[in-house]
């Protein structure tokens, strides 16, 4: 018996619906501004989504696209003028950024207010330590959403994050663990990582290298949640041969269409909730 896809396109889809019925009534409409620096066409295609689903949902968009020459000093000033601008509830810079820039510097920059990608530390340690907070970080949170789509339990679960970035490995791991999972992270020091990943009732692949965890590498009816986005002849590919996982696991996202959509979802629910926070003050 093969593995259930999770629809993170349909589930997205859902979760802009909602948003879409929600700020109806609501004036001013809650606004989010993406920079974009340089030309890089990954960065350059998840902006333009974001800028469609954005404005599907009916919020205010702004989107600043500047050249890869554009200084640190400039970026900062635009920053500055984003937190400042009172349509922008919402405002994240597209990473990576090119090398002359600092990027810590840049996240930063962003007031943790308007933080909706959750990558300030204010908000990275709200999030460690547990405290409540308007905002969450978008993928590991668009994780969560697919995992409880197929009405497993996390309580009690083992769980394997494969991969340790700030941005989805550790944060996914501290959202795991407030959800009361027993919780491993891997990398590429990891002695025996088959061994690791076959006690997993959860999976969660973030670490950016196509086909590296195969189904026999699975434990039986597992949750595998893949984060990969690797081009392979042309193609879009996760971390999961799915060929071979898809006959063990009992859950599968399909890379793409499974946590890229979430992403974005979330972050829309991130500027919304920005801008009830905003409002409250």
């Amino acid at each position: 018996m093969t593995a259930q896809i999770i629809d993170g396109k349909k589930l997205a889809q859902s979760i802009k619906d909602r948003l879409k019925s929600e700020i109806a009534g609501l004036a001013p409409k809650p606004g989010l501004a993406v920079v974009l620096v340089g030309d890089d066409p990954a960065s350059r295609t998840y902006v333009n989504a974001k800028e469609k689903d954005s404005r599907e949902i009916g919020f205010y968009s702004e989107v600043r696209r500047l050249p890869k020459n554009t200084s640190e000093e400039n970026l900062l000033e635009l920053i500055t003028g984003l937190n400042q601008n009172p349509q922008i509830h919402g405002l994240l810079v597209q990473l990576p950024l090119p090398g002359h820039i600092d990027e810590s510097k840049i996240i930063l920059a962003v007031d943790p207010a308007k933080d909706v990608d959750c990558f300030h530390p204010v908000n990275t340690g709200a999030l460690f330590s547990g405290l409540p907070r308007a905002v969450l970080p978008c993928t590991p949170a668009g994780c969560l959403e697919l995992i409880k789509t197929t009405g497993v339990s996390l309580s009690g679960k083992k769980a394997v994050v494969v991969g340790r970035s700030n941005i989805v490995g550790k944060p996914a791991a501290l959202l795991l663990l407030q959800n009361n999972c027993t919780v491993t992270i891997c990398h590429s020091r990891t002695a025996d990582l088959a061994a690791e990943i076959r006690q997993a009732d959860i999976v969660i692949a973030a670490a950016g290298k196509a086909g590296l965890i195969t189904g026999a590498m699975l434990k039986k009816g597992a949750v595998v949640i893949d984060v990969g986005t690797n081009r392979v002849d042309g193609k879009l590919t996760g971390d999961i041969d799915f060929a071979s996982a898809q006959e063990i696991a009992g859950f599968i996202t399909p890379v793409p269409g499974g946590v890229g959509p979430l992403t974005r979802a979330m972050l829309m629910q991130n500027t919304l909730n920005a801008y009830k926070a905003q409002l409250q003050k």
